[in-house]
């Protein structure tokens, strides 16, 4: 869990500025994804480096809790479903099937947070001045979940649910189904070398 954990916060490193560039151009129908990433450059709204990371804490806050559920889940259901077929170890299939369901599992309990991490990344505000202009402003994640709870009701946090469900299944089985398939072949090759 503590490999996983540490493992995802360095991949937020890179993850989050793609997601913001890439959320921002979604979103707003004037914005290519190379204008978004201009913008965000110019610093014209924020500081680069507030506008490259925001919502870093709380893509963190989803993918810690997303990955210590999925993982130890997945380990379990492989060592599970070994038992119950009695073999050493699953196939990748096998492999893939427990990737798919332990993705679908994290990805439907994190599914609140993956709607707090879209609504910081994409949070805006009109300011008056002698035109209206857009500027991102930075706010609290919990500050962010009682405006939601309040002006739309708690069944927001849940939307995109099953999308999200769909494709991290489908992402889990085949990532993890790929990766034992080439830890089996990698331990098959050295067990042939060490025996030669």
């Amino acid at each position: 869990m503590a490999a996983a954990a540490a493992g995802e916060v360095a991949s937020c490193i890179i993850r989050v500025p793609t997601e913001v560039v890439k959320q921002r151009a979604q979103a707003m129908a004037e914005h290519s994804s190379l204008s978004a990433f201009k913008e965000i450059l110019a610093g014209k709204h924020e500081s680069l480096f507030r506008g490259l990371y925001r919502g870093f804490g709380i893509t963190v806050m989803r993918e810690v809790p997303f990955t210590m559920i999925q993982f130890p889940l997945y380990e379990a259901m492989k060592r599970w479903q070994a038992k119950r077929t009695a073999k050493a170890k699953v196939n990748p299939f096998e492999a893939a099937v427990c990737g798919c369901i332990s993705g679908g599992i994290a990805a439907a309990l994190t599914t609140p947070l993956d709607v707090l991490k879209t609504r910081i990344m994409l949070h805006k505000e009109v300011i008056l001045v002698y035109l209206s202009y857009l500027i991102y402003q930075n706010v609290s994640i919990l500050a962010m979940l009682k405006r939601i709870i309040q002006l739309e009701g708690s069944t927001v946090l849940l939307h995109g649910l099953g999308p999200r469900v769909i494709w991290i299944s489908a992402g889990g089985g085949v990532f993890l189904g790929a990766y034992e398939l080439g830890k089996n072949f990698l331990i098959s090759m050295t067990e042939k070398t060490l025996k030669t």
